[in-house]
């Protein structure tokens, strides 16, 4: 099985044959970002593929971010050039978890907790490390957090 940085660096050959500059550039960009992250920190290492999946997602988070400004200024060109390399980016991404399974992960990880005995901060860092080793790469970060946070509240 090849692993995603694989998939992306066959997808940007098969881009650079059809001449694609858009697609070109954006997976050049995403390879740079996923290298760059490789030999960030301590050491240099391999990122997985859920790690990949980061990357991708933080990219495609910059894309849309930046989609948004240059729609706000008038640079209409420019907005759909960064909503097309989004479009390009999202291929990569996993499906999402609907609303519903999130909410069930989250409230059977808060029950666990709350047996334990955990309160306050120390539980939601407690749930949100365990729904996110439970969902991998299908909700981001800022998802899971907004369910934890509501779920604890009541």
């Amino acid at each position: 099985m090849e692993s995603l940085k694989e998939k992306i660096r066959q997808d940007l050959t098969a881009a650079m044959r059809a001449r694609d500059e858009i697609a070109k550039s954006t997976l050049r960009s995403v390879i740079t970002s996923i290298s760059k992250a490789e030999v960030s920190g301590k050491g240099q290492t391999t990122l997985n593929d859920d790690q990949v999946i980061g990357v991708i997602r933080s990219e495609l988070g910059k894309r849309k971010e930046a989609a948004e400004i240059y729609e706000k200024a008038g640079r209409d060109e420019l907005a759909s050039r960064e909503r097309a390399e989004a479009e390009i980016l999202s291929v990569y991404m996993p499906e999402e978890i609907s609303d519903e399974a999130l909410a069930v992960i989250v409230a059977e990880e808060v029950a666990g907790v709350r047996a334990a005995g955990i309160e306050g901060g120390r539980a939601m860092g407690a749930v949100i490390k365990a729904v996110r080793e439970r969902v991998g790469a299908a909700a981001d970060g800022s998802r899971i957090s907004q369910v934890v946070k509501s779920a604890l509240a009541s």
